[in-house]
Formats: structure tokens, C-alpha cells, sequence
């Protein structure tokens, strides 16, 4: 009985024959993917504010999670204690746009796909994915979300709600302070279209006049 248990162990314990063209292929299509995701990220983002240690990340994540499903696949014992060592690491910055999300889970994706060797399975799928968001951001193109931010005194209150009529718009914050009103109102834009702003800077009683691109979250 207890020869048989070693036996066991020693089996569980072999290490599966990985041979350095095998890692060479599974880190290069790891890589691949993960470059082609930053590339997209680069050219076609269509977040807040654009950060390019983000878009570096995405190639490290793509490769560092490929290598570990390597890893994890080449050794049972090694794959429980690499489990047990990665519960406890605790990410302690917060992602608070929703884009920069999607394009981790699609490189953690094209990671485990690759590490797990199924190169055909992480090429099409990051080339599917990345086709369909690049789609995606040309739809939005044609139409989009601004903020229109006013400063104006109380007393022409009138002669903006004039104004703002000729406009399709959607209060988000109106503020008052010092005898002045600051308002802020989401507007959609067309592309080509940004002349909207000339009838309010070119009014006095308008003290200022701000447009922003807008893309969901305001604070």
C-alpha cells in the first residue's frame, strides 16, 4: 500500500515533457495577441481619458497569464501551490471605466487560450473580438455625447432657456452661486457639428461657454 502511494505521488509529481519550441510558439502567439489587443486599445479607444501604462499592461497580462497556465499544466503539485499563492495577492487599484475591463478579460482570455495551447482558439478569437469592437467605435463615430457647460447671471436665466430650446438636450447638474447659475446639460453631436457652440459664446449675456466630450460617467 504504501509503495502504490508513491508510486502516485511520483506520477502526480512528473513534470510534462515541455519542450522550448512548444514555450516559444505558446509565448509568441501570447504576445501576438496581446500586442494586436494594444493596437486596438491605442487607435480605437473610446474611454474617458487614454493611458498608455494601461495599454502596456495588456501585452504583460497576456504573457504573464499564458506562462502561468504553463506552468499550472506542466506540474499538478505545482499548479495547487500556484493556486493557493495567487488567493492571497490583492489588487488594490480600482478600474473605474468599464472599456479598460473588457480589454483585460480579453487578454487574460487570449492568455489562457495560448497557455493552454490552443493557439487557433486565441488567434481568432482576439481577431474576432478586436474586429468587433473596432466596429463598434465606428458606429459611435457618427453620433456623440457632449457635455454643454454655461455660466451665466440670474437675471439672463430667460435668454439661455431661449437658446437652449433650438437644442436637444438632457439636464445633468444646475448650480447656483455668487447671483450666477452654472449649468450643465448632456447634448448630441453629430460629427461636423460643433458650431453649436457658437450661439452661446457669441452672446454676452453668456459669461462663458464649455463642450465636453462626454462618455457616460460625470462627476
Amino acid at each position: 500500500m504504501i509503495d502504490e502511494l508513491r508510486i502516485l505521488i511520483n506520477a502526480i509529481s512528473q513534470y510534462e515533457h515541455l519542450s522550448f519550441r512548444s514555450l516559444a510558439a505558446t509565448m509568441a502567439v501570447a504576445l501576438a495577441c496581446g500586442f494586436l489587443i494594444y493596437l486596438v486599445y491605442r487607435f480605437f479607444y473610446r474611454g474617458i481619458v487614454y493611458s498608455d501604462n494601461f495599454g502596456v499592461l495588456i501585452i504583460f497580462v497576456t504573457g504573464i497569464t499564458a506562462f502561468i497556465i504553463v506552468t499550472i499544466g506542466a506540474n499538478l503539485v505545482l499548479s495547487l501551490g500556484m493556486v493557493g499563492a495567487l488567493s492571497i495577492v490583492r489588487f488594490r487599484a480600482a478600474i473605474k471605466e468599464p472599456l479598460d475591463i473588457g480589454f483585460l478579460f480579453l487578454c487574460i482570455a487570449a492568455g489562457l487560450a495560448a497557455g493552454a495551447r490552443l493557439y487557433l482558439v486565441a488567434i481568432v478569437g482576439t481577431v474576432v473580438m478586436c474586429m468587433v469592437y473596432v466596429v463598434m467605435s465606428y458606429l459611435r463615430k457618427e453620433k456623440r455625447n457632449f457635455l454643454l457647460i454655461l455660466k451665466y447671471k440670474r437675471d439672463d436665466e430667460q435668454h439661455v432657456d431661449d437658446l437652449l430650446k433650438k437644442l436637444r438636450y438632457k439636464l445633468k447638474n444646475k448650480a447656483f452661486a455668487n447671483n450666477e447659475y452654472e449649468l450643465t446639460v448632456e447634448v448630441n453631436v453629430k460629427q461636423n457639428q460643433a458650431e453649436i457652440l457658437d450661439p452661446f459664446t457669441s452672446s454676452k449675456q453668456v459669461i462663458s461657454a464649455v463642450l465636453v466630450e462626454y462618455s457616460g460617467n460625470y462627476t
